[in-house]
This record gives structure tokens, C-alpha cells and sequence, in this order.
């Protein structure tokens, strides 16, 4: 760095943020500091729009990239922290890490002459965030806009990108993907896994290369549906983890309105090709379904967009979601599981492990009417029982859980029931 701080702390207390000469100025000393680092001549300051929290990401995500080329010029105040202390998974244990801040200080990625600041400045009324993009030209602007564009890409295939409706608008979070699944681990039936996983293969192999081929609007819907613990989850989880492409997942709540409609379908369409799942499809709000038929009905707006409904009362569907062509193309029922199923499920738990071949079976026989969620239960009260007395009950550990779904008003809602999740 050239400089440590822009603006000293005697300075910026002397500052009415309320005055725009004090913004001014603290935007010209941005610009000084990047002609002194770059030796560029001039720079131009560029309004936030929709893109901008894109921008913002891509940033926090290159300062902790070691062989990303974006710089640290200076930092902006001298009483304002540069770095953050947050928690990670690491090898399946939360760790505390230090992480550079984008706050406070003024970044530069030479190869785009661009500059980006965040400022937090304390003034009369309190702290005050400034967002700044400043760049040479709008030839380097757009070049770096097409940076941010496919850098997003690139990472957030590492990510699921969540989208949660709130009352101040749809709020974007990234969750990494913690327990790898496999097409292996989803258990259905033979003719419906190969119809589904064609059509995600046929979808995302050579950027839908297909579709072009046959003349096929580049675009799929497919809803899922069925009683909790079915494994509506484990089917998603596995499609996420066997594409190279981004995965969004959108929470819809009593908060989704037209406005945060359009905006998850702007933001997921700068990520196609990629995978936008919507969980709990039937609660969406009965003011706002027209708009969500117009969007899907729109000729560009699901343009390379794999859509994936869920729900656990189909009964409650908008019937013009899947009568009709380019909205949901299928919809697929994810039945409870059947004898062979739920023996390959328990086997693949390593029941056989505990028990014998014929306690297993008799396991089987007694969990006919189970579903996944049920039978994870039952796997792990077996476990427990065989860890502590090397003895198991099975019948009375199926009676025991019978007799608790029968007590559970809204059955059983385990991981694979309850929110859908990628962790």
C-alpha cells in the first residue's frame, strides 16, 4: 500500500456527513489514491443497481483468493476495523477464522481499472456505509461487469445460493454443500430416477446442446411431490452434487411479493445454466400467483433455468402450474418405500452390520408403511441399543415409533421432512 488510511480519525470527526462536500471529498481522495496506485488519469464514480451485491460478492470472494488479481490500495479510516473474525466448517468442525473485511478500505483490480469501496464513516448522526464503484471507462466497466459475471459462476458451484423472502425484500445467502450425495443414495423407483436424471443430463451436458439441436426451448420444470420423508430432499441434494452448474434454492414466505418474484428470477438468470429449487411450492401467497404464472410463462425469463418444485400437499397446487405446457413439464409423485426399498435403504445403512440376514428381513416386514425419514429413525435407535447392551428389540422399537407417529400431529418431520436444506 502507498497510503495506510485516506482519512484520519481527528478528520472524519470533524466531517458533517449530512454535507456533500464531506462526500466529496471523501470520494476524491478514492480517486487520488487509485490514480497514485494505477497511474491512471481520471476515474468515474458508477450508481449501484441490481448488480451491485454481485459485485460485492465476487469481492469477498477474490480477497481471500490468494491468486485472484484484486489489490488492496489503502484502507479508509484509521479507527475502523479491516478484518473479521467469523466461524467455518472445516472437516466437519465449526473453526474460528480471521477473514479480510471488504469494509474499510479501498480495493483495485488492475486488469479492469476498476475500484471498489465500501466506507463507514462516523459523523453527527451516527455511522454512515458508503458504497463506491469507480472506474476509467465504460469500456473497463463492462469488462469487469463480464468478470463479475462469469467469476460468480465459477465459484458458486461450491455454494447453494438461498434466497429468503423477508419484509425488507429477498435476502441471498450461500450455504456450502456439507454432506455429498450421490445418485447412488437416492432409492426409487427404476423408471422414474431414469426419466429424472435423463432429463438433468439432457439438460446440463454441453449447455443444453440438445435442445438446440431438437429446437426445444432451453428450459425444464419438474415437481416433486408426496408425504414428508420420502426422500424429496435426498433426490435435490443428489442432482446438486452431480451437475457442475450453480444451485439456487428459494424460501418462499409470507413476505414473497411481485417485486421479489422478479427479483430471484433476475438474479438466478445470470447464473444459468443452473438449478432453482422451490421448496414448498403450495404456500406460495394466493396475491401473488398470477404474477409467478406471467413470470414462468415469459419467453426468456426461465432461459436455461432447470426449475424444481416441491410440496407435501399437492392437493393444494395451483392447477395451472402443471396444466399447462413450460411451466412444471412432469410431475413426479415420491412414493413411500416398498419391501425391496426398503431393504436396499437399511443395507446401505449397514444395518447388517448389527443384525443378522434374518433379523434384517424381519425389519423389513415390520416397517411396512415407514418412509425414509422413519426408517433413519429406526436405524438409529437400532444403533443405539446394540452400542450400549449389544441387544436389539426391533419389534418394540417399531411399536415405540408407531406409537409416536400416531402422537405427531404433522407426522414425521425429520431432515428429510422438514426444510429442505444442503447441509
Amino acid at each position: 500500500m502507498k497510503r495506510q488510511t485516506l482519512l484520519s480519525a481527528e478528520k472524519t470527526s470533524q466531517m458533517n456527513m449530512s454535507d456533500q462536500h464531506a462526500l466529496n471529498y471523501l470520494i476524491a481522495q478514492c480517486k487520488e489514491a487509485l490514480k497514485e496506485h494505477s497511474g491512471t488519469n481520471e476515474y468515474v464514480m458508477y450508481s449501484e443497481d441490481g448488480m451491485s451485491q454481485e459485485i460485492w460478492e465476487v469481492l469477498e470472494e477474490d480477497i481471500q483468493d490468494e491468486q485472484s488479481n484484486v489489490r488492496a490500495v489503502c484502507h479508509i479510516v484509521d479507527h475502523v476495523a479491516t478484518k473479521s473474525i467469523a466461524t467455518e466448517e472445516r472437516e466437519k468442525h465449526q473453526q474460528f477464522v480471521i477473514k479480510p473485511s471488504i469494509l474499510n478500505t479501498l480495493f483495485f483490480y488492475p486488469n479492469y481499472n476498476v475500484g471498489l469501496v465500501q466506507a463507514q464513516v462516523m459523523h453527527g448522526f451516527g455511522d454512515m456505509i458508503h458504497h463506491y464503484i469507480l472506474a476509467h471507462s465504460d469500456e473497463d466497466m463492462q469488462r469487469f461487469l463480464d468478470y463479475v459475471q462469469s467469476r460468480k459462476k465459477e465459484y458458486i458451484k461450491n455454494y447453494v445460493t438461498v434466497f429468503t423472502d423477508m419484509e425488507h425484500g429477498v435476502e441471498p445467502t450461500k450455504e456450502k454443500i456439507t454432506s455429498y450425495v450421490t445418485r447412488d443414495d437416492v432409492i426409487m423407483e427404476d423408471k422414474i430416477k431414469r426419466q429424472i436424471f435423463r432429463s438433468v443430463d439432457e439438460f446440463f451436458t454441453k449447455n443444453g446442446s440438445f435442445f438446440e439441436q431438437y429446437n426445444i426451448p432451453y428450459k425444464r420444470g419438474l415437481l416433486l411431490y408426496g408425504k414428508p420423508g420420502n426422500g424429496k430432499t435426498t433426490l435435490v441434494k443428489s442432482i446438486a452434487n452431480s451437475i457442475s452448474s450453480p444451485v439456487a434454492y428459494w424460501q418462499i414466505t409470507e413476505y414473497t411479493s411481485s417485486y421479489s418474484i422478479q427479483e430471484v428470477f433476475s438474479q438466478v438468470s445470470r447464473m444459468a445454466p443452473m438449478v432453482l429449487v422451490i421448496e414448498d411450492i403450495d404456500s406460495l401467497p394466493e396475491s401473488v400467483r398470477s404474477v409467478f404464472l406471467n413470470t414462468l410463462d415469459g419467453a426468456t425469463s426461465k432461459e436455461g433455468i432447470f426449475l424444481i418444485g416441491t410440496t407435501n400437499y399437492p392437493e393444494q397446487i395451483d392447477p395451472a402450474l402443471i396444466n399447462r405446457a413450460g411451466r412444471f413439464d412432469r410431475a413426479y409423485e415420491m412414493k413411500g418405500p416398498t419391501s425391496p426399498m426398503r431393504h436396499e435403504y437399511l443395507v446401505k445403512k449397514k444395518l447388517g452390520d448389527l443384525l443378522s440376514k434374518e433379523e434384517l428381513s424381519s425389519v423389513v416386514d415390520a416397517t411396512d408403511g415407514f418412509t425414509f425419514a422413519q426408517l433413519n429413525e429406526l436405524y438409529k435407535n437400532i444403533a443405539l441399543d446394540w452400542y450400549y447392551g449389544e441387544k436389539v428389540n426391533v419389534e418394540e422399537l417399531c411399536q415405540d415409533l408407531r406409537a409416536e407417529n400416531a402422537r405427531s400431529k404433522d407426522g414425521w418431520m425429520s431432515e428429510e421432512g422438514a426444510r429442505l436444506g444442503f447441509y
